[in-house]
């Protein structure tokens, strides 16, 4: 399993993949407990050009933890940006330096999450009520390093609910050269809704992202929030500069294996769910050399076949093999063969690139 190991083997400057001004159609929104190195190195061998992101990871984390365990990853998973947590402007810088020397691709600081654990910390979805102090942090990290500097945020907060607290918040991070903003189409309450709660309840609101992109042409605006088709994607695509795509992603990965069609005509065939599969069998095989327990990697295959008459089988015959001594490897090759050749080795039509100005059919994966 090739990883980076410690800063002194990190990627040199020539290996990162995105510079400022990049701008990607598609990402998979960073996800607790979800978004971990295991299962970006499942999605690299459904999709090669989406942008992946970590979990969200606390500076202190970074600058007093173990920075192998947390910052290593595998090169086959760039593009990668690390979404970082915290609200101070130095050491938001310094583990940006770090991000730079790891060989990411982007550093991101997060803005929206709800959690009470992350508000205790003052970072989080509470410093869209301080506008001027993410702009700091903003400018603080950008100073640092010549990778892009992006913001996840949502589209208000409790009272901050309005347009226009959103666009002032957006008109003042601007002015601190925020190269993106990916915008969660929701508010956030942050007192008596969990963070569960608040990716679900409060309503949609895509129009205010759309007018944030038509009153801030020069920005680059992502949406993100209730997404879970790829003819959905194009349809925001229409409105914004980039899609981020959350829970669907890892509900449903396979719903990726049209994406890069969309996007680059060169990539025209889709892998089948086999060639996926067996793409990362040596991988299992080295985590299960190494001895990681099976529920690290296993779990993020469980929604392989979704939508798919053997979903629910699937899903049953991993789930009652996720046991810390299980060889994961083994397992898997023991459930493809259950698998029938018609639906592992399905080919899903690939779509005419976007890109090229041709709006392709709507798949849904």
């Amino acid at each position: 399993m090739q990883h980076q190991d410690n800063e002194a083997g990190h990627d040199g400057p020539d290996a990162v993949t995105q510079r400022r001004g990049r701008v990607w159609p598609l990402s998979i929104a960073p996800m607790m407990d979800r978004t971990d190195r295991h299962y970006r190195y499942v999605m690299r061998h459904i999709t090669r050009r989406t942008l992946l992101y970590t979990e969200m990871v606390t500076t202190g984390a970074i600058l007093h933890g173990d920075r192998g365990k947390l910052l290593s990853f595998d090169p086959l998973e760039k593009p990668l940006a690390l979404q970082l947590g915290g609200d101070d402007p130095d050491q938001l810088a310094s583990c940006a330096r770090l991000a730079e020397a790891w060989g990411y691709d982007e550093v991101n600081l997060n803005v929206g999450c709800p959690s009470d654990r992350v508000q205790n910390g003052r970072f989080g979805a509470c410093m869209m009520a301080r506008p001027a102090h993410v702009a700091a942090c903003v400018a603080a990290m950008r100073a640092a390093t010549p990778l892009p500097v992006t913001v996840k945020h949502r589209i208000g907060i409790d009272h901050l609910d309005r347009y226009e607290d959103l666009a002032h918040f957006v008109d003042t991070v601007a002015k601190a050269h925020c190269d993106r903003f990916a915008v969660h189409a929701r508010i956030a309450l942050l007192n008596g809704l969990s963070p569960k709660e608040n990716r679900t309840i409060p309503p949609l609101r895509s129009a205010d992202v759309y007018r944030l992109k038509a009153d801030f042409p020069a920005l680059t605006i992502e949406i993100n929030g209730g997404i879970t088709t790829l003819d959905q994607t194009l349809r925001h695509l229409d409105e914004v500069d980039g899609v981020m795509i959350g829970r669907a992603a890892y509900d449903n990965p396979y719903l990726f294996a049209t994406a890069d069609a969309l996007f680059d005509a060169n990539m025209s065939c889709a892998p089948t769910r086999r060639e996926v599969l067996n793409g990362i069998l040596p991988y299992l095989e080295q985590c299960d050399a190494q001895g990681l327990p099976a529920s690290r990697t296993l779990r993020h295959l469980l929604g392989l076949f979704a939508h798919q008459p053997v979903a629910k089988a699937w899903k049953r015959y991993l789930s009652r093999r996720i046991r810390p001594a299980v060889q994961t490897a083994a397992v898997i090759r023991e459930a493809m063969a259950q698998i029938p050749r018609a639906i592992l080795d399905a080919r899903p039509a690939c779509a005419v690139a976007y890109l090229h100005d041709t709006t392709p059919e709507a798949i849904t994966g």
